[in-house]
């Protein structure tokens, strides 16, 4: 009898695990914990009196955003200690997938800069379209205390939306120009890609070199990549694939060190306006 109930909850809850992991990562940035706190909650589905949920959905989405909030409060205390510059983990999109603005990479940086309630209102509002009076009985707030939150969150990440999206083949085209104008030491060709205000973003998690902190301004950025030159002149990087990484263009290289490494690209009106770099292992464990 408990087998086929648990067939049973099974039979509802793994349609939903896709999209659940989905929210859970937007939450997290990580995909390893977005799958862990799913999984939980499977398990506290399994425990749980179904018969009297009338929306599993509604109510599985609750039960994620709740421990993922719980997870938040704990995940700050240790991003406060984390070595470097943290970026989220990075997705590498199938080919035939158009670019998702709800988990763009400068949308889950600014969302990581909000407190764990304005990114739960925000993202359950705007990007999962749920009235206010669930998300008021989801994170255990007042209607009108969590409408404040989703407006407050909403001001700080409407910087964060690309203000001429670029088109993906064209913002491919870009991140082969990159590449090779990077890894030839051809500085001319690669500061005609760069905006003045290009920064790098680089996360080594305290295991492999990277900037420890952001790098501003063409100035700094040319004088990083003429050392990278060096390092690449000793040791090529070897390209894996062309993609978008977090729906940005970029690519997926193998260093001299043997590591696996992404770099992602924001584009405004043609040129390159951040580089993020991710080479914490950690963080690459899901790439192939």
């Amino acid at each position: 009898m408990e087998q086929k109930l648990n067939l049973e909850a099974a039979a509802v809850f793994d349609p939903l695990r896709p999209r659940l992991i989905r929210a859970a990562y937007r939450m997290l940035g990580s995909v390893a914990d977005a799958e862990d706190v799913v999984q939980d909650a499977f398990l506290r589905w399994l425990a749980t009196d179904r018969s009297a949920v009338r929306e599993p959905e509604a109510f599985l989405r609750r039960v994620v955003t709740r421990l993922c909030l719980d997870f938040l409060k704990s995940a700050r205390n240790q991003r406060e200690t984390y070595v470097g510059t943290w970026l989220p983990e990075p997705i590498v999109e199938p080919d035939d997938q158009e670019v998702d603005e709800d988990v763009t990479l400068p949308l889950m940086l600014a969302l990581e800069r909000l407190s764990p309630l304005e990114r739960a209102a925000f993202l359950l509002h705007d990007v999962f379209g749920i009235e206010f009076d669930e998300i008021a009985e989801t994170v255990g707030r007042e209607p009108a205390a969590c409408r404040q939150l989703a407006s407050r969150a909403r001001t700080q990440v409407r910087a964060s939306r690309p203000r001429f999206p670029v088109p993906k083949q064209h913002g491919l085209e870009i991140a082969e120009a990159f590449f090779a104008a990077s890894r030839q030491g051809n500085m001319q060709q690669l500061r005609s890609l760069l905006a003045n205000d290009v920064a790098i973003y680089s996360d080594g998690g305290g295991k492999r070199p990277a900037a420890p902190q952001p790098i501003v301004g063409i100035t700094l950025v040319m004088q990083a990549h003429r050392g990278l030159a060096r390092i690449f002149a000793k040791g090529p990087s070897q390209m894996l694939r062309y993609g978008l990484i977090n729906g940005l263009p970029g690519f997926v290289t193998r260093e001299a060190d043997n590591e696996l490494q992404t770099t992602s690209l924001q584009i405004e009106a043609g040129k390159i306006v951040a580089i993020y770099v991710m080479r914490n292992p950690d963080k690459l464990r899901r790439i192939h």
